[in-house]
Order: C-alpha cells, then structure tokens, then sequence
C-alpha cells in the first residue's frame, strides 16, 4: 500500500483553491460584466414590451378619441339636417300629411271657405252687425279649421308616440332573433297598428325608391316631426356608420321613451291643479257676464250698443288674452 504524505496532500488542495482563486480573480470583471449586460438586455426587453403596451394602450385611446369625434359630429350634423327639414314642414301641406288627412290643399281651403260662408250667411240672418261678421268670417275661414287641424295632429302624434316603444321592442327582438333590420321594419309596416304602421311604411318606399335606412329613417320627421322620432333616426345613423350592437342601442331607446312618457304623465298630473285654476279664472268673466245678462238684461246691453261698451270689451279681451297668455306659459312645460 502506498500512503499520502499529509503535507503533500495538503500543498496540492492549497495550490489547487490558489488555482481557482486566482482564475476566479481573473475572470470576476468578465463574469460581472456578462450579469451587468443581461441585466441591461433584460430591463431593455422589458421597456420595449412595455412601450409597446403604452403605444397599444395610446393607439386604442386615440381611436376612441377619434370615433367619439366622429360620432358627435355625425350627431350635430344629423340634428342640423332634421332641423332644417323640421323647419321646411311648417306648410299647410305637410300639416295635412302630419294629420293623417287624404285631402288635398286645395280641399281644405274650399273647405274653410264653404264653412266661413255658412257661419256668415247665419250671421246675416239673425242681422248681426259688418263687424261681427268680417270676425266671425276670419275665425271661421282661419281660425277654426287650422284650430281643427293642429288637434288632429296632436292627437296622431300623442297615438304615435303611445305605440313607438312596443314597435322598438318588436324591431329589438327581431334583430336579436336574426332578422336584418330593413325585415325588422317591414314587419312593423305590415303587422303594427296606426299611425306606426303607416310611418314604418313610408320607410319601406323610401327605401324601395333607392333610400338607405338611415336616410329613409331621417325622412320619417317630415311626417312626424317630435323628438323621439329624430332620437330613432340618430340612432339609426350612428349604428350605421360608426358600427355597434343596434338590438342594444333600440332597446335602451325604447326604455328612454317610457320614461319620457311616465315623466310627461307625471308632470301633466302635478300640473293639472293649476290647470284647472287657470281654466276657472279664465272662464270666470264669460260666467258672470252670461249670468248677469240673464238676470239683468238691459244692464249688459249697453256693453253691446254704446260705442264705450265697444272699447270696455275690447281692452278687456285684449287684457284677458294676456292673462291667458301668460298663465298658459306657467303651466306648460317641454320635456
């Protein structure tokens, strides 16, 4: 058997740690500078990836930016278009139209004029004096049949408006079903009820005649101009061009016109108290006059055959219709 010399044994291990001491000694600078540049390679990669998720995250901002830009000058062009059309519907024809009336222009005037003649020959019969005449010809020409035809016309338009929402939540379904939108408004035009039905038709000829559904929607306030219609036709338009879910924007479309109606109903019944005094305080001269007549006759005559008479009624119906003016401004509010 061979045997190590201890001290031998030992010279070799410390030669040995020497060894690795003075090659990690050598090699400590290089090794450093090798964690040094992986570390800088490392943070370099990091910042890159994370400068590509800023410039992401900035892109997907500015594009929104962009399109939310895009949709408010859609919206204030769209509403500057239905203004002017709005304001072009203001003639006696379109009224005729927006009353859901079959006559012509030229049927209604012959119309107030065969009325006013009749008013007026009663009048000559009964030797009513060239001034109550002339005014019961102007009102009879003028005033009540336009009288008659603004009420048809608030009256269709209070029925559209009852119906529009069930429509909207037809054309929600539908889409959301599958059906295109242009099948979703034809089936209100041939299953809805009046005056929807009638409007979502005309619609359907807009559209049959070369219209897009955005412009045949837009054409749809010249028959119906009101607010809730030019909100379905802005909608439309939006979708159309700037894209989205359109079941979702309908639908919440129809929910806004429900609560326009209860607030619209809300404020009609806290309002109705001073409505009804204002129709009190109104009628309240006509109710005593009428009354003192019967009672008194000669006593209220003379309002009616004295030439100062004339000028008493006269200052107050002129005063009186100021009063109603401003009492009607009070109790009437825009939703």
């Amino acid at each position: 058997m061979f045997g190590f010399d201890p001290v031998v044994l030992a010279i070799v291990v410390l030669a040995a740690v020497s060894a690795a001491a003075v090659a990690y000694a050598l090699l400590f600078s290089r090794i450093e500078a090798d964690k040094k540049s992986a570390s800088r390679i490392n943070r370099v990669k990091s910042a890159e990836v994370d400068r590509a998720k800023v410039k992401a995250a900035r892109d997907r901002v500015q594009e929104m930016s962009k399109r939310r830009k895009s949709v408010q000058d859609n919206l204030k062009d769209l509403e500057k278009r239905q203004n002017e059309k709005t304001k072009k519907t203001l003639s006696m024809k379109s009224r005729l139209v927006q009353a859901g009336l079959t006559i012509t222009l030229t049927q209604f005037y012959l119309f107030s004029a065969i009325f006013a003649s009749v008013l007026l020959l009663m009048a000559f019969i009964i030797g009513a004096s060239w001034l109550v005449m002339i005014g019961i010809a102007f009102v009879a020409g003028l005033g009540l049949p336009r009288w008659a035809l603004g009420f048809l016309i608030k009256r269709r338009q209070n029925r559209f408006l009852n119906e529009l929402p069930n429509a909207l939540d037809v054309i929600t379904r539908s889409i959301k079903s599958g059906l295109p939108l242009n099948d979703a408004i034809r089936l209100i035009a041939t299953e809805g009820t009046e005056p929807v039905k009638s409007e979502f038709r005309r619609v359907i000829e807009a559209q049959q005649v070369g219209l897009s559904i955005p412009e045949a929607c837009a054409r749809m306030t010249l028959h119906m101009p009101l607010q809730e219609v030019n909100f379905f036709a802005i909608v439309i338009a939006i979708q159309s061009q700037a894209g989205g879910n359109l079941s979702e924007a309908i639908g919440n479309l129809s929910k806004v016109l429900r609560e326009r109606r209860k607030m619209k109903a809300k404020v009609s019944a806290l309002s109705m108290e001073a409505k009804a005094s204002a129709a009190i305080i109104g009628a309240l001269p006509f109710i005593v006059a009428t009354l003192v007549y019967l009672t008194s006759p000669n006593y209220m005559m003379i309002l009616f055959t004295d030439p100062r008479g004339h000028f008493i009624m006269g200052f107050s119906a002129v005063w009186m219709s100021i009063g109603i003016f401003f009492m009607r401004k009070m109790i009437s509010f825009d939703i």
